[in-house]
C-alpha cells in the first residue's frame, strides 16, 4: 500500500540537499593538466548511477590487528623485493645486453617506493639509488592510478617508468606480510647470469696461477699488534773488559713486525755520554754475529729456472723446498723470559724484569704466572748522615736550616693545607682559647687573668689580659702571637727545637711560655667541642679512654663510689652537684686531669643553658652605638624595605646581616647574631621594624647600661667568672656505663 502524500513522504530527492554544483572534469596530476572526470562525482558531490570510487592508497583488511591509520600502524615497515632489469648495449663485442640486480622497497605507511641498485666493484656504471621514494604511476593508460600493495608479487614483471623489473625473490618480513594479506605468493625465480660479468670472472681465473704463490702476509699482524710494545729491563755484565761495570738496558720488542731497540739507561755522574740507543730497531738475530752474505743470496722465494725475457712475458719455477736457501732465526717474543740470556751481537744480555702489560701478554697468551724479577743491581750503600752546622741565633730555626741546604736559600715552607683547612672560616674561628693565672708567689700577679689562645692553623699562640677595674694593671696584648718552644731545650743545637701544640694545652696543664709559668684554669665551649669532636687528635678529651681509666679502679674503691653517691643523693633520684663529682673524682687514685673531669661531667651531665635577657642587650647595644654616634636608622629603614619586595615587614637573617655590615653597623659580630635570633620568627626570618626600633637609641632609649653588667655570650667569650654550663651529673648513668647495667646502688 502507497503511503500518503504526507509532508516528508515527497518522492523528491533534492528535499534536504544543500549542494548543486557540477563537478569538474579537469585537474593536474603530477604538474599535467588531464581530464579526471571519470572519477569525479555527480552533482552535489554525490556518486553517479553505476560509478564506484577508486582508492588512492592501499586497502588492507578490517578487523586485522591494529584500528590506528596506516602511516601509524606500519610506521618504519618496509616490504623489500629483490629484482632485475636488462639493459641494452649497443656497439660492444663483449655484451650485448647487461642484467643489474636491485632492491625494490615498498613502503606500507605512504605506498611510496624506492629502487636502489648495490654497488659493485670496478663497474664503471653509476650505482645506487636509480629511483628516489615517492609514489609511482601505473603505466598508461591507467597513469592516474599509483602502485599499492597489491600489485606486487614474486616471480612477475612489474614496470616502473617505462624500464621492467622483473621481481625474484623477497624477505621473510615481506614473505609473511603478502600472506597474511590473502596474497598467493609465487616460487622465487633465478635472475641470469650477467655475459659481461661472467667474461670478467673467467679473465681473473686465467690470471691466477694454477699453484698460488707463497703469500707473506704481515698486515694482519701490523693491525692487529701496531702500538703494542713490550718492556724488559735487562742487565750487562761488562766488568771483564778494561774499565768495564754492569750496564743497566731497557729493551723494547714491538710486536707489530718482531723487531727490537736496546736503550742503556745511564746513571748521573757515570761518565759516559749518554747516547741515543745502544741497538737500532730491527730484527735481532739469535747467532750474531753472522758472516757476510753477497747480495742476492738470501730472498723470499728460491727460483728453479727462469726462461724467456727478463721482466713482463718472462716465465720462472719456485722452488717449494727452498734448496739452497739460507735460513736465519732472529729472536721471536716466545724467545724472551725473565732471567734468560739473549745473544745481542755477542753480548750477554740478562733480562731480570718487566712491566704490567709484558705480564699481562705473557700471561694471557703464553699462561707465564711466574714473573720474580732477578736482582741485578747492587744494594746501595747506606747514605752518611748529613751534618747540620748548630743554630746561629740570627732569624728563626727552619730558615736557617733552609739556608744549609743549598747554595741558593730559599724560604721555609708552610703547611698550606692545614692553613686552609684550620683557618678561621665564617663564624668559627678554630682557636682554642683557656683561661690562665700565673704561678708566681707576687700577691699581685696571682689575681691577674689571662687569656690564652692557640691557633690551629699555623700551632702559634697568642696571650691576652683583659683589663680589671682597680687592679693597678693595664690590660692588653701579653704576648704576641708566635710558636712558643718547650723550656728546657738547648738554644744553640742541630736539631729542630720542639714547640708547644694543640694537644700540650688543656685544663689543668702547666705551660711555661718564654720562662713564664701559667696554669690553665678553663676553657670556652667552642674548645670544649672541637676538643670532644676530635676526641683522636686530644687524649684528654676521649670519652672512652676516660672511662677505661675509671673501669681500671679496684673492688673497693667502687664500692666506695657508689656510698658516696648514696650518701650525696640521700633522696636517690639519681644526680647529684658538679662539685660533689669533682671532689670524689679529684680524691681518686687514677690520675684524672682536670679537664678529663670536666670531659665526663659534660657527658654526664644535665646542661641548661642560660636565657639572656633581651632588654639588657638591646641596652648594651644602644650603648655601643651612642659611643659610636652612629645615626643612620632612617637610611636602614628605607634599605630593608628596599629588599622587602613583598612588604611583608619580614627578612632572611642573612639578608638582615648583609645590610647591617654594608652600613658598617658598630656592633660586635656576636653581638648582631644573637640579636637577630632573639628578632626571628618560626619561619627563621627578621622582624625588621622591631630590630630597628630597639636599637634606635634616639627615639626608644633603653636604660642605663651599669659598668659591670656584660652580655655573657659563648661566641663573645672574654674569660670573666660566669655560671658553670654543667651543674648536675647524672650518676646513675654514669654507674649504668662504667660498672655494668646490673648495678644496685641501694643494695651496697
Amino acid at each position: 500500500m502507497a503511503l500518503p502524500m504526507l509532508p516528508g513522504n515527497s518522492v523528491n530527492r533534492n528535499l534536504g540537499r544543500e549542494k548543486f554544483h557540477k563537478s569538474q572534469h579537469f585537474d593536474y596530476s603530477n604538474g599535467v593538466a588531464m581530464m579526471v572526470g571519470a572519477e569525479k562525482p555527480g552533482i552535489g558531490g554525490e556518486l553517479l548511477l553505476g560509478q564506484s570510487t577508486r582508492p588512492k592508497y592501499s586497502l588492507f583488511p578490517k578487523r586485522e590487528g591494529s584500528d590506528a591509520p596506516a602511516w601509524v600502524a606500519f610506521n618504519k615497515q618496509v616490504l623489500c623485493f629483490d629484482a632485475y632489469f636488462q639493459e641494452t648495449v649497443p656497439q660492444r663485442r663483449e655484451e650485448k645486453y647487461r642484467v643489474r640486480k636491485c632492491k625494490i622497497y615498498f613502503y606500507l605507511e605512504d605506498d611510496t617506493i624506492q629502487v636502489v641498485e648495490p654497488e659493485l666493484k670496478n663497474s664503471g656504471i653509476p650505482q645506487g639509488t636509480l629511483i628516489r621514494r615517492h609514489r609511482i604511476p601505473l603505466p598508461a593508460p591507467n597513469d592516474d592510478r599509483f602502485y599499492n600493495v597489491h600489485h606486487f608479487n614474486i616471480n612477475q614483471e612489474i614496470v616502473l617508468y617505462s624500464r621492467t623489473f622483473m621481481i625474484t625473490d623477497c624477505d621473510p618480513f615481506t614473505c609473511n606480510f603478502l600472506i597474511k594479506m590473502g596474497v598467493r605468493i609465487n616460487p622465487p625465480a633465478s635472475a641470469p647470469a650477467d655475459p659481461y660479468t661472467t667474461l670478467r670472472q673467467e679473465m681473473e681465473e686465467n690470471m691466477k696461477p694454477l699453484r698460488p704463490y707463497e703469500r707473506l702476509d704481515t698486515l694482519k699482524q701490523f693491525l692487529e699488534h701496531d702500538r703494542k710494545v713490550l718492556r724488559f729491563y735487562c742487565c750487562w755484565d761488562d766488568t771483564e773488559s778494561m774499565f768495564g761495570d754492569p750496564r743497566e738496558l731497557i729493551l723494547h720488542y714491538f710486536l707489530a713486525d718482531d723487531t727490537m731497540e736496546i736503550y742503556e739507561v745511564v746513571p748521573p755522574n757515570s761518565g759516559r755520554d749518554a747516547i741515543p740507543k745502544f741497538l737500532h730497531r730491527g730484527k735481532l738475530p739469535k747467532n750474531a754475529p753472522i758472516p757476510k752474505h753477497q747480495p742476492g743470496e738470501i730472498t723470499d722465494r728460491t727460483v728453479l729456472n727462469v726462461f724467456g725475457p727478463v721482466g713482463q712475458g718472462g716465465r720462472y719455477i719456485l722452488d717449494s723446498l727452498k734448496t739452497g736457501a739460507v735460513d736465519e732465526e732472529f729472536y721471536k717474543d716466545c724467545d724472551l723470559t725473565i732471567g734468560g740470556v739473549i745473544n745481542v751481537w755477542g753480548r750477554r744480555v740478562i733480562l731480570c724484569d718487566c712491566d704490567n702489560f709484558t705480564k699481562e701478554y705473557y700471561r694471557s697468551k703464553y699462561g707465564v704466572e711466574d714473573f720474580t724479577p732477578v736482582s741485578y743491581k747492587a744494594p746501595s750503600p747506606p747514605k752518611p748522615a748529613k751534618q747540620v752546622p748548630p743554630y746561629t741565633g740570627f732569624g728563626s730555626e727552619e730558615d736557617s736550616l733552609c739556608s744549609c741546604q743549598g747554595l741558593l736559600p730559599k724560604p721555609p715552607q708552610k703547611d698550606f693545607r692545614k692553613l686552609m683547612e684550620k683557618d678561621r672560616q665564617g663564624l668559627v674561628s678554630n682557636v682554642l682559647r683557656f683561661v690562665g693565672k700565673m704561678l708566681t708567689d707576687s700577691p699581685i700577679d696571682k689575681e691577674r687573668v689571662f687569656i690564652i689562645c692557640f691557633y690551629l692553623s699555623d700551632d702559634t699562640i697568642a696571650v691576652f689580659e683583659p683589663p680589671q677595674r682597680n687592679s693597678g694593671v693595664i690590660g692588653g696584648k701579653f704576648l704576641e702571637r708566635g710558636r712558643v718552644k718547650k723550656p728546657g731545650q738547648e738554644l744553640f743545637k742541630s736539631e729542630m727545637s720542639e714547640y708547644f701544640t694543640a694537644q700540650d694545652l688543656y685544663v689543668g696543664a702547666r705551660l711555661d711560655l718564654n720562662s713564664q709559668p701559667f696554669q690553665l684554669l678553663d676553657a670556652d665551649e667552642f674548645t670544649f667541642n672541637y676538643m670532644e669532636q676530635h676526641a683522636d687528635e686530644f687524649p684528654k678529651a676521649n670519652i672512652g679512654t676516660i672511662i677505661s681509666k675509671v673501669k681500671s679502679i679496684s673492688e673497693e674503691q667502687q664500692k666506695k663510689v657508689k656510698q658516696y653517691f648514696m650518701m650525696s643523693d640521700p633522696s636517690s633520684t639519681g644526680f647529684i652537684p658538679y662539685e660533689s663529682f669533682r671532689t670524689l673524682l679529684a680524691d681518686m687514685d687514677i690520675q684524672l686531669s682536670e679537664h678529663e673531669i670536666m670531659t665526663l661531667g659534660r657527658n654526664y651531665s644535665v646542661r641548661e643553658q642560660p636565657e639572656v635577657d633581651v632588654g639588657l642587650m638591646l641596652a648594651v647595644a644602644q650603648d655601643q652605638l651612642k659611643k659610636k654616634n652612629f645615626e643612620n636608622f632612617s637610611d636602614m629603614i628605607r634599605a630593608f624595605t628596599h629588599e622587602d619586595r613583598d612588604r611583608s615587614g619580614h627578612l632572611s637573617s642573612k639578608e638582615a646581616r648583609i645590610i647591617c655590615k654594608a652600613f658598617r653597623l658598630p656592633l660586635s659580630d656576636d653581638l648582631l647574631r644573637a640579636l637577630l635570633e632573639k628578632f626571628q620568627d618560626e619561619s627563621e626570618k627578621i622582624d625588621y621594624h622591631a630590630f630597628l626600633s630597639g636599637i634606635n637609641w634616639r627615639e626608644n632609649p633603653a636604660p642605663a647600661v651599669l659598668p659591670d653588667v656584660t652580655v655573657k655570650l659563648d661566641a663573645d667569650w672574654r674569660g670573666e667568672a660566669a655560671d658553670p654550663a654543667v651543674k648536675t651529673i647524672n650518676y646513675s648513668l654514669l654507674l649504668e656505663d662504667v660498672f655494668g647495667s646490673a648495678t644496685n646502688i641501694n643494695d651496697s
